[in-house]
């Protein structure tokens, strides 16, 4: 167990879960005697709630907070619910707010988008710039966590900003000294934070990504695949490639090997999400927990629905380095 103390008084099954370095719902399956958990898992949870001072008739009470209290999730324009990151998300949340004793809802959206029904709080997925439906739930005092980031309401996101730059510094080090980055419309602040990172890491090295290396992936494996394969077929001739998504890096480098481009011997690509099923072990991506954001906004939401003050959660994030990405030995070596 490591060193983790509370920062106050009140020990609850969250103190527990980060004590032990599990989830919440790990903790409940303990206390609740449930299958599933490893033994050895089991052993830290309990040597945290000793260590702590944790006892059971503390978890009754906040399974009792929960208890008949709906959370849902509602989706924003233009999210795919078919995208593997959201599937994730989606059995992540649900997981932790059923193991908490909360209720689980997807919400609707009505013509205009906004929440069909108002639960008892609400977790926000696809934000964007102006976000509507923030003004009018601040305005009825629903309780609500953004998946994102926004001044004016409770959220938790990875750092995408540092994720950017932590990918243009591996390809810099490298020695790559021209640069493509494969988005998908900028529909996402999590794209755009990306974006912003990747060309602040650049700058930092005194290199510039143009416009017109942005290339349009519509946020998909096929859609990366036709705007690499379009960009290639115009001579798009660069060393690196940046992808906002896993997916998105999985279709890049399908293009540039079909068009006879070899990564990483003539191209370098990286991703982003470091998606079960879909990076392997052969994809450079840069790694972002869906477990702890969902951890995460069920913890804010938690606090929300017991009346504290809203407040932001920002995650690490690690690059991942793997075989797709190699050293450029026509550029220069950064130290």
């Amino acid at each position: 167990m490591s060193d983790f103390r509370p920062a106050s008084d009140r020990i609850t099954i969250h103190d527990v879960a980060e004590g032990a370095r599990v989830s919440t719902g790990t903790v409940s399956r303990v206390l609740n005697n449930r299958p599933g958990v490893n033994p050895r898992t089991k052993a830290r949870v309990l040597e945290a709630m000793q260590s702590l001072g944790y006892r059971p008739d503390q978890a009754a009470r906040e399974l009792s907070f929960a208890q008949n209290r709906t959370i849902g999730l509602h989706v924003g324009s233009p999210v795919e619910r078919n995208r593997p990151f959201f599937a994730q998300f989606l059995s992540h949340i649900s997981r932790e707010l059923r193991d908490s004793g909360f209720r689980f809802e997807e919400i609707r959206s009505r013509p205009d988008g906004m929440p069909e029904q108002i639960p008892d709080g609400l977790v926000l997925f696809g934000a964007h710039e102006a976000d509507p439906r923030i003004p009018e739930l601040r305005a009825n005092s629903v309780p609500t966590v953004l998946l994102g980031r926004h001044n004016e309401v409770s959220c938790v996101a990875a750092d995408d900003a540092d994720g950017g730059r932590q990918v243009a510094e591996h390809l810099v080090r490298l020695g790559h000294t021209s640069f493509a980055c494969i988005l998908g419309g900028l529909h996402s602040q999590g794209e755009f934070d990306r974006l912003t990172g990747f060309r602040g890491g650049l700058a930092r090295h005194g290199f510039e990504l143009s416009n017109e290396m942005i290339l349009d992936g519509e946020f998909t494996s096929l859609g990366a695949y036709r705007a690499m394969r379009r960009a290639l077929e115009r001579g798009l001739s660069v060393s690196a490639v940046f992808a906002a998504s896993d997916e998105m890096a999985i279709g890049a480098m399908a293009a540039a090997e079909d068009h006879g481009v070899r990564v990483p011997l003539d191209l370098s690509v990286v991703g982003f999400d470091d998606m079960e099923g879909i990076a392997g072990d052969r994809l450079t991506t840069v790694r972002q927990s869906i477990a702890d954001l969902a951890h995460s906004a069920v913890e804010l939401l938690r606090e929300q629905l017991a009346g504290g003050e809203r407040r932001s959660i920002t995650l690490p994030v690690t690059l991942i380095v793997r075989t797709s990405t190699a050293r450029y030995w026509g550029g220069h070596e950064v130290s």
